[in-house]
């Protein structure tokens, strides 16, 4: 299948415990791959295990199933490798059954897109990403910024070049997104492209330009700005 590859918006998935958890605010990019590789399996089990100071307590992992791309984005930019984790966590198709779950457990933590932490952060606490420079927590200044790596995500659509140049209601619709998405997406949660970014996808569209920019590689540690560069120059 020939497609037209589209972004659409960024996500900057968050990492969350329960709003009680007293002795976690920030948390390594290092320790994250300590308690979520396939070797953690059945090995690391207590939080004091992930730092020496954390306390002798249960860890109660949650994140998005193997199905979800959530998943794979997750463990490409914590663990190195797409799929590559410890299956003994508590897997959820549904993020709002992650939410419940951390709520619930002053011991838990777990990972979703950063619009189902905006809806419930009265009831959560997302933990600071440190990849190296300090810990930053997840904001739409700090995903424009590129500060808060390597979580934050890229997001695309992808159209059938066939079906576009056949069906002018898929044309139509296509042209509306793009038109549209540069205000909508805050309502979902995401955030936004530069408007510089909506119109050179609205270029691809009109030329048909065919494939993708990354190689059909998941491109982790990507800021705003070199999403733009790199779509200007494909």
């Amino acid at each position: 299948v020939e497609y037209i590859e589209i972004p659409v918006a960024f996500d900057a998935l968050t990492v969350v415990v329960h709003p009680e958890n007293d002795w976690a605010n920030d948390i390594t990019v290092a320790e994250l791959k300590a308690m979520w590789e396939p070797a953690a399996e059945g090995e690391v089990i207590q939080w004091s295990q992930v730092r020496g100071d954390w306390p002798n307590q249960p860890l109660s992992l949650h994140g998005a199933d193997v199905e979800s791309g959530t998943y794979d984005y997750f463990t490409e930019a914590i663990v190195g490798e797409a799929q590559a984790s410890r299956s003994d966590y508590t897997a959820q198709s549904d993020d709002d059954l992650i939410v419940r779950a951390v709520r619930q457990d002053p011991n838990s933590l777990g990972f979703f897109g950063y619009a189902y932490y905006n809806e419930n952060r009265s009831q959560l606490k997302a933990l600071a990403i440190d990849s190296g420079d300090g810990p930053i927590t997840p904001s739409d200044e700090t995903v424009q910024s590129g500060e808060y790596q390597p979580l934050t995500r890229p997001l695309f659509i992808y159209v059938n070049a066939d079906a576009l140049a056949s069906n002018p209601d898929l044309q139509a619709f296509v042209e509306y997104y793009l038109l549209n998405a540069r205000f909508l997406v805050e309502v979902v949660g995401y955030t936004p492209l530069p408007n510089e970014a909506y119109n050179i996808a609205s270029e691809h569209v009109a030329e048909k330009r065919i494939g993708t920019a990354f190689g059909g590689q998941a491109p982790t540690n990507l800021t705003l700005e070199q999403l733009v560069q790199t779509e200007r120059e494909f």
